[in-house]
């Protein structure tokens, strides 16, 4: 990996001040930033750390241990609002500013704010601690932002503590929370073993779909080794939760019925994961489960799988339509999703 110049200024560090992360979504890039943002935190000791984000990510980054402040107003739609916005950013006076979202419109932001910005890290021209790495858009998500912190003055012996880019941990959720019944598996009516079936991908994408009738199939194959197959997604994902359900009444449909924590702590005590290229398989990873996540060729692996301390296998196809079940399964055999003890 190539690393770049640094700013002319380091993050400035030690106790108290004021720090901004800007991080708006989607939900695997949000995941995949608290990564970073769990240094931030370990960096500016005893600062206040604002998240500016959106309003799907208040919840839960309310209780997430990184933030002290969490702003969901980040994506406001009228002139007016953005004017507000850019208001209170200036009024905060913040020490520096750590844009993760790195797009259009939050180096606009930056801009909006001379002709005295604050320190800012991320892509807009001028800032004072660019990412500047033209080929920062063909890295994995994990390994550019742990280069960006390094660009912005963080002391790369605090990033690659273990020699490799940090990795989002969820294991802060059940503490955050108390663990309390609806984060358990019974909450649902799960008992004993089970697998996570994650159909998600964005509405706008459907060649990141495998089959719904896929799905089923595999449901089947999973229920008949004992283990309860859990089908986890949102609206969109309605339709292979009824098939799932159909097909194999030993499932336990849960699509549009979890949010974000329940998604976390599900994902933490499952036996594996398997699914799409999707937000939801980026928490299973942070949660430290083991997952295999399918891809067709219209996604390039090496830049946005989910990574797992406990590992994650990528099956890919020219069309997922193509995928064969019995593929699905053997790899889910060679990673050991059926012969593992139940998490505590």
């Amino acid at each position: 990996m190539l690393f770049w110049r640094k700013g002319p200024q380091s993050a400035p560090r030690g106790r108290g001040g004021s720090i901004l992360v800007i991080k708006l979504g989607a939900i695997g890039d949000f995941i995949q930033a608290l990564a970073a943002a769990r240094i931030i935190r370990a960096h500016h000791i005893g600062a206040r750390i604002t998240l500016l984000t959106t309003e799907p990510f208040k919840a839960f980054a309310e209780k997430c241990p990184y933030f002290d402040v969490v702003d969901a107003d980040g994506r406001p739609r009228e002139a007016t609002a953005v004017a507000a916005l850019i208001a209170r950013i200036r009024a905060a006076k913040h020490d520096f500013v750590y844009d993760l979202q790195t797009s259009g419109r939050t180096s606009n932001y930056f801009h909006a704010l001379k002709p005295r910005p604050p320190l800012w890290s991320g892509v807009a021209p001028g800032c004072s601690h660019p990412h500047a790495n033209p080929k920062r858009e063909e890295m994995h998500t994990l390994d550019r932002l742990a280069e960006q912190l390094e660009m912005a003055g963080v002391p790369r012996q605090e990033i690659y503590a273990d020699g490799a880019a940090p990795m989002p941990d969820l294991g802060w959720v059940r503490r955050a929370l108390g663990d309390p019944p609806r984060l358990q598996p019974g909450y649902f009516g799960i008992k004993g073993p089970y697998v996570l079936l994650i159909p998600g991908a964005s509405p706008h994408r459907p060649e990141k779909r495998w089959p719904a009738k896929s799905y089923a199939e595999m449901a089947q194959k999973i229920a008949a080794r004992g283990v309860t197959p859990v089908v986890i997604g949102a609206l969109a994902e309605k339709d292979v939760g009824a098939a799932v359900a159909a097909a194999e009444p030993r499932a336990k449909n849960l699509v549009t019925r979890t949010d974000l924590f329940q998604v976390a702590a599900l994902a933490e005590r499952a036996q594996f994961a398997v699914g799409n290229d999707t937000g939801p398989m980026h928490m299973a990873a942070a949660a430290g489960q083991r997952c295999l996540v399918l891809f067709s060729a219209n996604s390039d692996p090496e830049r946005v799988q989910p990574r797992s301390r406990r590992g994650v296998a990528v099956l890919t196809a020219a069309n997922l339509e193509d995928l064969p079940v019995r593929d699905v399964e053997q790899a889910m055999r060679n990673m050991g999703a059926f012969g593992w003890p139940v998490p505590a």
